[in-house]
């Protein structure tokens, strides 16, 4: 779901222990590499340390200084990018071409009530299934002016990959297919550009993939 810090307070839900991947949204420009492990001190003091102390798994000052200055327009950023993203996979649900739009606070998600219950806002990333498979996404994909093709995600720029031959390649297909990664299967992370050039932007590239059908 990729809610953020923002969107998601997990000390709420019980979690002893939240590792975020800093390299995504605090950063949000794709520029540097890090992580952050919250917990209790004890926890840090006693597991964390020593773990690192010991293995030299430690950000980089300048990574470091790199995160601290993301956090500071973190709540700017990532909000407008999770409205943006629920109002364009709200714009492409029923368009020609696209099978399904997955995001979880569309009222179409399966676990809508359960994301609205945890998270504020539906977070920053959408998955779209097109219809005619990996020719179609890839006619898709390649159609795209404003969208660059990447597997980031969480940048102030929009992202967009093909999981089933990038980040998730290397899964057999059976367990794709139980993952809900299909050959036309799109993850579409949303950046801060204007809302309508992306709708423009995704829908003809719908259009040019459906035209080749």
């Amino acid at each position: 779901m990729f809610a953020s810090p923002l969107f998601q307070d997990n000390r709420k839900l019980g979690v002893d222990v939240v590792i975020y991947s800093t390299t995504k949204h605090i950063d949000g420009q794709g520029r540097c590499l890090g992580g952050v492990i919250c917990g209790t001190r004890e926890f840090i003091r006693k597991t964390v340390e020593p773990y690192l102390k010991h293995t030299g798994a430690a950000m980089s000052p300048f990574n470091a200084w790199v995160m601290l200055k993301g956090l500071e327009t973190l709540h700017l950023r990532v909000n407008a990018q999770a409205d943006t993203a629920l109002a364009i996979a709200q714009g492409l649900e029923g368009e020609t071409g696209v099978a399904r739009v997955l995001y979880p606070h569309l009222d179409s998600h399966p676990q809508a009530m359960l994301a609205r219950t945890q998270m504020q806002k539906g977070g920053t990333v959408i998955a779209i299934e097109l219809e005619g498979g990996r020719d179609a996404a890839f006619r898709f994909l390649n159609a795209l002016e404003i969208i660059t093709i990447s597997n980031n995600l969480g940048d102030a720029k929009s992202i967009i990959t093909h999981p089933a031959t990038t980040t998730h390649q290397r899964l057999p297909e059976d367990q794709k297919q139980h993952l809900g990664i299909t050959s036309g299967l799109v993850r579409l992370s949303v950046g801060l550009e204007d809302v309508n050039d992306l709708l423009r932007d995704l829908k003809h590239a719908l259009g040019a993939a459906h035209a080749a059908n």
